[in-house]
């Protein structure tokens, strides 16, 4: 299972602000820069990095692999910087399957690719009803971290930090 290969790949952009979207239609998850109201999140990057946005459901892992396995919408990777984004557009009960989807994309990703390059990863569940930021558990945060070495967020807001920390 190949998390970087070039046909799921696009990019990369270097705007200050795009977002991601996800019809709901069975096809892929893809990046946007000219139509803020189909954002389900918006990625703000301020220095303006090259980024790659990497569809993962749909592409890396197809509908028909890895069955009862869950997978998240996408990836946004630089140098040294990997986040993982489940994109949702729903009022309810959204967050605890968005957490177990970004869980299981990591086991695969941990799984098939050596990841230490990468000095910041973060999880993202994004949920375009829900903008602002929601407050994680603190147990979760320690927990997922702990597990995974992956930072956790709840939020429609994805920050490109300008170098890793």
């Amino acid at each position: 299972m190949d998390f970087f290969k070039p046909e799921c790949q696009s990019g990369p952009f270097s705007e200050a602000r795009f977002g991601l979207c996800d019809d709901q239609n069975a096809t892929r998850a893809y990046v946007d820069t000219a139509t803020p109201e189909k954002w389900v999140a918006t990625v703000e990057n301020p220095s303006q990095r090259s980024v790659t946005f990497t569809a993962i459901d749909k592409c890396v892992i197809q509908d028909g692999e890895a069955l009862g396995r869950g997978r998240c919408d996408g990836m946004l990777t630089t140098e040294e910087l990997l986040y993982l984004v489940e994109l949702k557009d729903q009022k309810t009960n959204w967050q605890p399957h968005a957490i177990e989807q970004l869980e299981s994309t990591i086991q695969f990703l941990q799984a098939h690719h050596d990841l230490t390059r990468f000095r910041t990863k973060k999880a993202f569940a994004c949920n375009k009803r829900h903008k602002a930021f929601a407050t994680i558990d603190n147990e979760l945060q320690r927990r997922f971290f702990r597990d995974y070495r992956f930072r956790i967020d709840v939020q429609a807001t994805v920050l490109v930090v300008s170098s890793a920390i």
